[in-house]
């Protein structure tokens, strides 16, 4: 193990049924490891980098496995202050692992030296490392050694510098001012250039040449700023490169530039259609850290605020996908619904799309008066929309010839390339973030899991379909079960002291000065909270620096590595079968490129 700073804490043996995995690797490897103690007791190991892939392998072939690589990142360490116990490291390389037998996660660590940023690959041992260690290369520098295409993943091959180390700066204001001529533009168009052999893709047989086709950056079927390169023989997808950046806005290093409180609008927007659930794991996370315990009233409408947006997102889901089969109609009545939604929505926040409603120790404000009334409205509606819905659009023999067995892929595939939310359900497994690992008093809700087993297009529109239902269900307990109290906790992290005592005594003035201007600042340490958001799993690992603003957030998306996973579902298919599949993996490339 490599030096530590100050003295190693003991650490007690856990003996949770989540840390369990800590004895079987000490039984394997011994006491090589460092144990890391985090404010969510989070399995979080420090391993030497000459025994990471042996690790990972073993953790990956256990009994019980760590079947999915969940996460993978960096963090630049050299400007962390409290760092009191951990290993000596100026970059550190963590994983994280996700076992659904256990139901339990582990994180591994390993520290590097500025002077020698090399990792082995894990692609060999889980295929969706591929984009997260490019994207360690892209915005880092760390180097994986064995990697297949180790280039930039969301900057420009031209780019220069790793926008998430410290001496990068956040601001636009600390550049000169964006100039575009006519060389700079020629420049940077012919880096765009797609050349096949740069990919390992071949222009052509002896006796035949492939077809080179661009869908995107700008294409209704693409869904977003979205490029894939698609190698043709003929109508049939040869080969495919997704490529991605078109959307790129660093959300993860405009957290190390915002107050924890400021940053909470930012959230909204890394999926711009997912609204108040967005809010959830961040501000989850930053009350770990600030050890505040949230009301029961404000856990009740945060989860009501989450689910309404659960049904706008799907509501537009399922009516895009219909649209780009063929069907017209269905996708304006659906619209028609979601500004029912909407009209809620707004009567509570103020806003529509991007509330930014959700605080650090509950919600910006109160229900509303006639909250009430509006919500028995949609339930009223939306249940004989829905049965309209199934029995004119999705049990069309039109639509149910596009999409069944249609882009499909089984669960150990979609394990492999790390699929949430519902595209895992739509192949047989019922990992659902809000049932397996309840949040926000979700273990109190009645609903179901809707899960289908053919894992190909209809599926996953369906199993869309299906949580519509349910979230109707959880926001009716929400309505027939609305805790009283108060919306938001008492602790001075989260509120700034009362008016009242703000005007008589000038410390408490003082501290309501520093609050609202500067922010609060945060414990040191790590915290990491996993939601169920709209598109599947998130997780918002959060550093805190003992500042008025995280020292490193990272955000895992869902949407990220569903598109890693086009070239093994589609690859063999025609063009038109990848039409279909872009319209049901759920996704907005703001979450992809965040």
């Amino acid at each position: 193990m490599a030096e530590t700073e100050n003295t190693v804490p003991d650490v007690e043996v856990d003996t949770r049924p989540a840390f369990t995995v800590i004895e079987e690797l000490k039984a394997k490897f011994g006491d090589s490891f460092l144990v890391q103690a985090t404010f969510e007791n989070f399995p979080t190991i420090w391993v030497e980098r000459t025994a990471i892939q042996d690790v990972l392998m073993f953790l990956r072939t256990l009994p019980r496995p760590y079947v999915m690589l969940f996460d993978l990142s960096a963090v630049d360490e050299r400007l962390r202050n409290n760092r009191q116990g951990l290993p000596a490291s100026d970059f550190t390389v963590f994983y994280h692992l996700l076992s659904l037998e256990r139901n339990s996660d582990i994180r591994i660590k390993v520290a590097l030296s500025d002077d020698d940023l090399n990792m082995p690959t894990a692609t060999n041992i889980w295929p969706n490392a591929n984009w997260y260690e490019r994207e360690a290369y892209d915005m880092f520098g760390i180097n994986f050694e064995g990697h297949p295409m180790l280039r930039r993943i969301l900057l420009p091959t031209y780019w220069e510098g790793h926008p998430l180390r410290k001496e990068y700066s956040a601001r636009a204001t600390e550049y000169t001012p964006y100039m575009q001529n006519k060389a700079k533009q020629d420049f940077e168009q012919e880096h765009l250039r797609f050349v096949p052999e740069d990919w390992g893709l071949k222009r052509g047989t002896k006796d035949e040449d492939f077809m080179f086709l661009n869908l995107g950056p700008n294409h209704p079927s693409a869904h977003g700023a979205f490029r894939v390169v698609l190698q043709l023989d003929g109508e049939e997808v040869m080969d495919c490169v997704p490529d991605i950046g078109y959307h790129h806005r660093g959300v993860e290093k405009m957290a190390e530039r915002q107050t924890w409180h400021s940053f909470i609008p930012y959230t909204d927007r890394v999926d711009y259609l997912g609204g108040s659930a967005q809010n959830m794991p961040y501000v989850m996370g930053v009350e770990q850290l600030a050890g505040i315990t949230v009301p029961d009233r404000a856990q009740c409408i945060r989860v009501m605020l989450s689910e309404l947006f659960r049904m706008s997102n799907h509501l537009v889901f399922i009516g895009t996908a219909i649209q780009d089969t063929g069907g017209m109609t269905p996708v304006f009545y659906m619209f028609a619904d979601r500004q029912k939604i909407f009209n809620i929505v707004e009567a509570i926040t103020g806003y529509r799309l991007h509330p930014s409603w959700f605080r650090i120790g509950g919600t910006a404000h109160d229900l509303p008066n006639g909250w009430h009334k509006l919500v028995q409205e949609l339930l009223d509606w939306m249940p004989k929309r829905l049965d309209e819905y199934h029995k004119a659009a999705l049990k069309n023999s039109v639509f149910q010839g596009r999409t069944k067995n249609v882009a499909q892929y089984d669960a150990k595939s979609a394990l492999a390339w790390g699929v949430t939310g519902t595209g895992l359900r739509a192949t047989g497994i019922d990992f659902d973030v809000r049932k397996a690992r309840p949040y926000s008093g979700y273990e109190n809700y009645d609903f179901e899991v809707p899960v289908e087993y053919t894992g190909d297009a209809y599926a996953r529109v369906m199993v869309h379909f299906h949580e519509i239902r349910e979230s109707l269900k959880i926001i009716k307990q929400c309505l027939d079960n609305m805790p009283s109290g108060a919306y938001k906790a008492d602790h001075p992290l989260a509120v700034p002291p009362p008016k009242d005592k703000t005007l008589k005594d000038i410390e408490t003035l003082i501290t309501h000065f520093l609050s609202v201007s500067w922010g609060p600042v945060m414990p040191a340490g790590e915290a990491s909270v996993m939601a169920e958001v709209v598109k599947g799993a998130s997780n918002y690992y959060l550093t805190s620096d003992k500042a008025t603003m995280s020292y490193r957030t990272r955000i895992r998306t869902p949407t990220f590595t569903h598109l890693q996973q086009i070239p093994s579902v589609i690859n063999g298919s025609l063009v038109s079968d990848l039409i279909i599949y872009l319209a049901t993996i759920d996704v907005v490339m703001a979450d992809v490129d965040r």
